[in-house]
Order: C-alpha cells, then structure tokens, then sequence
C-alpha cells in the first residue's frame, strides 16, 4: 500500500508544485539531470518530473553550455545523457516522479515505457488500481506475482496489493452500497485548489481548508499555500467563501485542518512549514477576544519538538481534544492521541488512544460522533481499498471496540481523510468525507447521505406452564407515540415485525391468545445480528402466557369432600382412578383442577381449604406416576356455589355438601 505524502493528508501544499501556468523559469547551467534529481530528493516531485521530461526532450536549439528553462516547448534535443545513465533510467524516475506527486494518469503511462524494468509492472497496477482501472491493474500485478525475473524488489507490497484489489472487488460488491447516495460538493475552483477538513463553525458556517497563491512571490519557493477559510454550505454548494483573517504567519507557513470548541471561543488548527525537506506541523490555538480572534498561539502540551502534531478535533462535551502527533509513546507512524479540554482553552496531559486505535502504520483526523460514542479516523495501516481508509470504533478515550472498515462509497481506491457528521445525526444520513479520488489537484469534499438498514425483530412466544411454543397466537407492537403493528404467531411460536425503529424504546408487545390470559411486556432485545449489510435482526426476549383455567361440563369429573376435610373418600378416589386411566391412554391429556369450599368459615380460611382439596387430587395423580406438568391446579375458596346454602333463610346441608368439591377437567389435546 502506498504512502501518503504529508502534502496530500493536509491540503496538498504543493497541489501543483510550480505548474507552467504560473511556474518561475528555474534554470539550469550544466546538468539539468542533476538539477532533476536534487528537486527529486527535497520532495518537489511535480517540478522534478518536468525536468525529466525536458532531459529525455530538451527544446530545440540548446547548446550544452546554454541555460537550461525548466518549462520550454519540446524540440529536437541536443543535450545527451552521461553515459553511465539509461534513457529508460530516467524514465522510471520521471514515472517515480508522477506517482508521489499522486498524478496518476502520467504515471501510468510513463512506467509502461519502462518496459525492461520488472518493477514498472507493479507500480504500473498501484496507479491503475488508483485510477479505478481494476482489471488492468489485477492483470499486470498478476504478471509481476507469476514473473521469475530475480530483480522483483516489491514481492511483499505486491501481496499486499493484490489483497488490496481483491478486498476493492468485495467492497464495490456489497449490498448495502444501493443506500447510500454520494457527490462533489459544488465548490468554486476546488478543482484547481482543493477544499477539504469541512468543520462546522455555527448554522450553515463552516471553516475549510483550502490552497491560494500568495503575493508576493518569493523566488525559489513554492507560492501556493493552505489557509484556513471561512464558508457558508447550502444544500451541495459551499459559497462565500472568504480567507479567515490571521496575523501573517510568513510565506513559507501553511494553516489548515482546524476545530472549534464547543462555546465557540476557540480555533484550533494546524499550521506547518517544510524545514530542510521534512514537513513539520504544531497545533495552534486562537481565541475570541472583543469580538475579534487573537494572534495565533502554540498549544501548550501539544506539540514537541523535533516532532509534529496536527488535525485537532474537539469533542460536543467540549472534554477533549484529540489530535494526530508522531511524537514519541506512539506504536508507529502517525498515532491518535487525545488531551483533556480545559474551559480556559488549555489542556492536559496527551494520552495515546491504544494500540486497539493505532497501528504501526499512519492514523490520521480523528472525529468523535458523540451521540453514537463512535471515533472515525483515516489510516494506512490496515486493511483497506487503497491508501487512507476511513475506518470507526465504538468506545471512549479508554475502551474502544475493533475498528471496521466504514466501506465503499465511503471510501474509495485512493485517499479519504477527513470526515465529518452533525452531532444530531445518524454517523452516515449526512456526512462530509474529503477525499482526493477526484481529478483535482488536491483533497475535494464530497457529502454522503445513507439510508438506515432495514431493522427487523423477532420472537417467541412459548407456555408458561410447558415453555412449548404458543402457534396462533395475536402480537401487537405498540410504540410510545401510540402507533401499532400486528402479526400473529407461526407454528413454532414465532412472530416477526419488519422496518421497526431500532432504538426499541418504551415499545411494548401484546400477546392475546384463546384459553391463555393477555399478556403485555416491554421490548428487551436480548441479540442483535448486523451480519447482513441491508438488515439488522433483533431478537426479543421470550414472552411467556399463562393458560386460563378453563371449565368443560363435558369433560369435568367431581369429586366431593366431607366438611372441613380434604382427604379423599372412597367415592372419589374411584373417579380419580378412572381419570388416571384416561392419562394413560391419551398420553397428551392433561387436568385442570380447581377446588372449593361452602361458605362457612373465613374467606382466608376457604382459600386455604380450597387449595388443599385441589392439591389432594393433584398430588393422588402425581403419586401414581402422571408428571406434575400434565397438571395444574388453582383454589377458589367458596366462590362459585352449584347450589344454595340458605332457602327461605334457613340452612341447607344438602346444597352446602354439593358445594364441597373438587373439579378435575380433562383436556385432551
């Protein structure tokens, strides 16, 4: 996987190092291939690359003693080589040349000249898999992985792409790419400048990140430069955008990829130099004073030096401040840190996110979503479709889950960096991403809207008594604003309710049923299944209902107790008998008994009666082997008498003894 070059992450510095358009006329008095090569190695690969050109097709008319114009129209050349270097030596340079200056398309093209150089194949596929040219790229990094020539420098970084390209296939393959919707922001001159790092300031203000050519021109020194932008984004279309006024900073300096806290009374940003063919970077700092913002200060804490920290980020609970840094404690690269945010606009001590975070390789602008405790940050260092890969994890500054790939159209086969979501929102329904696979120059923001998968939840619905599955039974899902669903249960108790809202808060299910007392209970999802990429499977928890005890005069056997006495008599235990043999010939039968009292005696005391006479034919059953779940019970006292205890106000003993008794009914089912 290629690495990004430090212009390319912050706003491209040198988008297009001295191009014609507006390049001075560097000349060249002896070796311009010597020339080309010192621009090679201070990084400015852009003018290197012209140089090359202009070494393979000098103009026309140039003596070897004659000043050489970097920019000059081609002509018959009459400058040679040394002749210990290759015509097709500096082609390769020149190919090197394109593709760190991330100008594919030359790059391509220039490599295929190569032809006797065995590497140009696998940088050949690295661009065209930047291109988006995936089969051309899979067919020449396959020759260069099945090649047996001994002088293959890049068999380790061509596995890696070639995982790289199958990982593409499966990412432009998923299902769930048909809800999202991506495009270009609509920027004036983004193409040719670059507009990146979009950051809220308030409403529709935005700050961004963006290039401009500053005047004066000092010679010898690249006049494009990173400023810090205010905006106004409407709908698809950033406008009014107009240079945030700050204390001259020099014209060698760049500013860029800022946040501002929470209160609004301060901006952090970036501000970076190139020093001695290394770009270095601070965090700077400026706050709000009389209506105005003050000069810009270095972050105390923050920045180390020798080293370089950039892209802050400050949290909604305006708590912390994170931030990309080198600095030393990391695990490689570039790591995420993060600082305590203080009201004053300091901060505390960096602690590193993790190594669950950071990896070996480059992580890059961290974002914090606080209303999905979600962190997004780009990397390099792991799995992806090519370059920086924009990837998220659940946690906070302590806990983190793994981070997962956020996948395509998110991002793409080359650099997305920067990203940006409103706190109100879903992380993905509306969200900034700035990412260089366009043909600018530079990173470009492109805006992506993605529809919420389809939630669906399920359950079951089982016997209180047998925990057997209910079949038929009627569910009702009720949401806190009132609004309903139904569903009815299948043969295995299940129920399903399809495109629910998956907060699942205060949402209550219903379950009514024949011969089963109604039921009603708060939606507890116990799992979740997100493994299908269009819908997510909540699984609620079992709802269990209770069997009404439910008399049938047909299949009713009495049995009768004498006064204040639950044991069984003679009489009764012949019933019972006779009951015991329909259990064991109908082996899905099951009894329902229900005991009573007359009406003597305390309501307390009837209860307790009652309930023993029906425990007296349960436990009979029990004890001649019926299982206890073919049996439920329940006492009702003297409720219910069959016949009446007093007549004309005197008592009826024969009405009170009918009213003793015990009702065992059968079900046979």
């Amino acid at each position: 996987m290629r690495m990004l070059t430090f212009f390319k992450i912050v706003c491209l510095v040198v988008c297009l190092s001295w191009l014609p358009c507006r390049a001075q006329q560097v000349m060249v008095t002896k070796d311009p291939l010597l020339l080309a090569d010192q621009y090679f190695a201070a990084g400015e690969y852009y003018t290197a690359a012209n140089l090359y050109e202009q070494v393979l097709n000098p103009p026309a008319n140039t003596r070897n003693d004659e000043v050489f114009p970097v920019y000059s129209k081609r002509g018959k050349l009459n400058y040679r080589l040394p002749k210990k270097v290759s015509r097709e030596a500096v082609l390769y340079k020149q190919a090197e040349s394109y593709r760190l200056a991330h100008y594919w398309l030359q790059a391509d093209s220039t490599y295929k000249k190569c032809t006797d150089n065995i590497d140009a194949l696998y940088w050949m596929a690295v661009c065209e898999r930047s291109l988006g040219q995936y089969a051309e790229a899979s067919d020449n990094l396959r020759q260069y992985l099945e090649s047996t020539n001994t002088h293959k420098q890049f068999m380790e970084p061509a596995e890696q792409e070639w995982a790289t390209l199958l990982y593409i296939k499966k990412q432009i393959d998923r299902p769930d790419t048909v809800l999202a919707r991506l495009r270009k922001l609509t920027i004036p001159d983004s193409y040719e400048r670059g507009t990146f790092a979009v950051t809220p300031i308030q409403g529709n203000q935005y700050l961004v990140s963006r290039t401009k050519t500053d005047s004066p021109e000092i010679k010898g020194y690249n006049p494009n430069n990173s400023h810090l932008f205010q905006a106004v984004l409407n709908n698809d279309t950033l406008t009014q955008i107009t240079q945030l006024k700050l204390p001259d900073a020099g014209p060698l300096m760049n500013q860029g990829a800022a946040n501002i806290t929470a209160n609004g009374n301060s901006i952090y940003f970036t501000q970076w130099q190139k020093q001695n063919g290394r770009v270095v970077s601070n965090i700077y700092v400026i706050k709000q004073v009389n209506g105005s913002w003050s000069a810009p200060q270095l972050v105390d804490g923050i920045n180390t030096n020798g080293y370089s920290s950039k892209q802050p980020f400050c949290t909604a609970d305006g708590k912390y401040l994170y931030f990309t840094s080198d600095r030393p404690g990391g695990t490689g690269g570039f790591d995420i840190w993060y600082a305590a945010l203080n009201g004053d606009g300091s901060v505390g001590e960096p602690e590193n996110a993790g190594r669950t975070i950071n990896t070996t390789g480059d992580e890059q602008a961290p974002f914090y979503h606080s209303n999905s405790n979600t962190l997004v940050f780009s990397t390099n260092g792991r799995q992806g479709m090519g370059g920086f890969d924009l990837f998220s994890a659940q946690g906070n500054t302590i806990t983190w889950s793994t981070p997962e790939n956020i996948g395509y159209p998110v991002n793409s086969s080359r650099d997305d960096i920067y990203f940006y979501a409103l706190e109100k929102n879903a992380l993905l329904s509306d969200a900034l991403i700035g990412s260089d696979r366009g043909s600018g120059c530079c990173l470009e923001t492109y805006r992506i809207n993605k529809l919420p998968k389809y939630n669906r939840m399920s359950g079951v619905v089982l016997d209180t008594r047998t925990h057997k599955p209910i079949p038929e039974a009627n569910v009702v899902l009720t949401t806190p604003d009132g609004k309903t669903t139904q569903t009815t249960t299948d043969i295995n108790g299940n129920y399903v309710f399809d495109n629910v809202d998956n907060s699942f808060t205060n949402e209550n299910v219903a379950v009514s049923k024949q011969n089963y007392r109604d039921t009603a209970a708060l939606v507890a999802i116990k799992k979740t299944d997100n493994s299908n990429l269009l819908t997510d499977q909540h699984f609620n928890t079992e709802i269990f209902i209770e069997k009404k005890f439910i008399l049938r005069a047909e299949n009713v056997v009495t049995v009768y107790f004498d006064f204040d006495m639950y044991n069984l008599k003679k009489e009764a235990v012949r019933k019972l008998d006779s009951v015991y043999n329909v259990l064991l010939e109908i082996p899905t039968a099951t009894l329902q008994i229900s005991g009573y009292t007359d009406g003597k005696g305390s309501n307390e005391y009837n209860a307790i009666l009652s309930d023993h006479r029906a425990r007296a034919c349960a436990g009979y059953f029990i004890q001649k082997g019926i299982a206890a779940s073919r049996i439920t019970f329940e006492s009702f006292g003297a409720c219910c008498p069959l016949e009446m205890e007093l007549i004309n106000g005197r008592d009826n003993p024969d009405g009170r003894s009918k009213n003793r008794r015990a009702l065992i009914n059968i079900t046979k089912e």
